[in-house]
């Protein structure tokens, strides 16, 4: 018994123990999330993603409304399917089998051909991008953020991977997987980066999701083995490791076994400064910090950030790289009609310039109730909010994501589309 602990006499029917009603509670709950789905996503218990409208559609490959049903009524490139309206509707498959259909018009490797295939090209030096999405105080945006992200990169036209790097897991419910009930051990990152003989190839935990062109790596509470194994490893380690046996280069050694397949990569970091967000530092070429505009929640960066600079000067010495391409702060749950957060915005602003993104994050009603039903914006219909509502959330949502992709863009040395 820990001191100055009294201990509750028990008896039979009255008192439970702590950890048998803990567990108990969280059978419960996962009981209820399953019946959810099932009852949300019939009759598979799958998510899907929604079909687009032409004029979507249209926006999302970069040719007018117009053009697109030229395309379709001379039946040329793939065939869309019709709502009962008699409308045309186009999956994201679609969508990318139209761009490759209009790159196929064009030489191989112009820009043209590029404007609609915008795969990387490592020929010209355009690297997988590593986007490490972190901050250490819960609350900050940071999974609603890496999955819009992920979401948009994927709709975008790009080969994207999300990894969920946090043992709660929201990043990978958000994409359809309840870890308890599918997932059954080994089969997160941790999976490819631990110690002992069970590790296995990255290629083997990787999901495929129901965003086309967005595949995902889950996560658990297994990946909170890491933190614990990882300071036993450091302990009882003989000799000098291989440099991407290093703790703080295993995330970036199993990323590099899998980059030649994506275009881009984004890393949900857990809301601690542990070794897998160490990992995820290492491991990144570039990284986006999440602001809640909250003076308490400020103070807390200020924390962090001296925090990681301790850290990473430290892998530094050891030998670590660490270049990132960009590194930008978020401002999230933005109030613009709050006085003390236009404020801070601002505070923010006036200390970073430009390594504040310019759009920031607005709080919407419409992504908390998309939340709901474990969906994110882009998975909702408009008809669904009022317009006033969904549109406005949309606009910050889609200036945000727009522009990190222009910054991947100068990253690859690209000119950024409508430049």
């Amino acid at each position: 018994m820990w001191p100055g602990r009294r201990q509750k006499p028990q008896k039979d029917g009255d008192v439970m123990v702590a950890d048998e009603q803990i567990a108990r509670d969280a059978e419960v709950l996962s009981a209820q999330l399953g019946e959810m789905r099932m009852r949300l996503f019939p009759p598979s218990s799958r998510k899907i993603m929604r079909s687009f409208t032409s004029g979507e559609a249209a926006k999302l490959i970069g040719v007018s409304d117009g053009y697109l049903r030229q395309l379709s009524l001379s039946e040329e490139g793939p065939s869309p399917a019709t709502d009962e309206r008699g409308r045309r509707v186009y999956t994201l498959s679609d969508i990318n089998a139209l761009r490759v259909f209009l790159a196929s018009q064009h030489e191989p490797g112009s820009a043209k051909a590029r404007a609609y295939v915008r795969h990387r090209d490592p020929a010209l030096g355009e690297h997988c991008q590593v986007i490490a999405v972190t901050n250490f105080k819960g609350g900050s945006g940071k999974t609603t953020t890496s999955t819009h992200l992920a979401q948009y990169l994927a709709m975008q036209g790009y080969r994207t991977l999300a990894v969920d790097l946090d043992p709660q897991a929201s990043l990978s419910s958000l994409l359809g997987y309840q870890p308890e009930l599918d997932l059954t051990g080994n089969d997160t990152i941790y999976g490819a980066i631990r110690y002992d003989e069970q590790r296995v190839p990255l290629k083997n935990v990787i999901r495929e999701t129901y965003v086309d062109g967005l595949d995902l790596v889950p996560g658990n509470l297994e990946l909170q083995e890491f933190e614990h194994t990882t300071p036993q490893h450091l302990a009882t380690r003989h000799g000098e490791e291989v440099p991407s046996e290093l703790f703080f280069a295993r995330v970036q050694s199993a990323l590099m076994s899998v980059e030649a397949d994506y275009d881009v990569i984004v890393l949900d970091c857990p809301p601690q400064l542990g070794y897998l967000t160490l990992g995820a530092l290492c491991a990144a070429t570039s990284v986006l910090v999440t602001v809640h505009p909250q003076m308490l929640d400020v103070a807390s960066m200020s924390q962090f950030l001296f925090m990681t600079s301790d850290l990473l000067s430290v892998v530094r010495e050891a030998g670590g790289t660490l270049n990132f391409d960009f590194l930008r702060y978020l401002i999230t749950r933005y109030e613009p009609q709050d006085g003390p957060q236009t404020q801070i915005s601002g505070f923010l602003r006036a200390q970073f310039g430009d390594r504040v993104l310019t759009a920031p994050m607005v709080k919407s009603t419409a992504i908390s109730d998309a939340g709901l039903t474990k969906q994110t914006l882009y998975e909702v219909g408009r008809e669904n909010f009022t317009r006033a509502t969904y549109d406005r959330a949309m606009e910050s949502l889609t200036a945000v994501n727009a522009e990190i992709e222009a910054l991947i863009s100068a990253a690859w040395g690209r000119v950024p589309r409508g430049s």
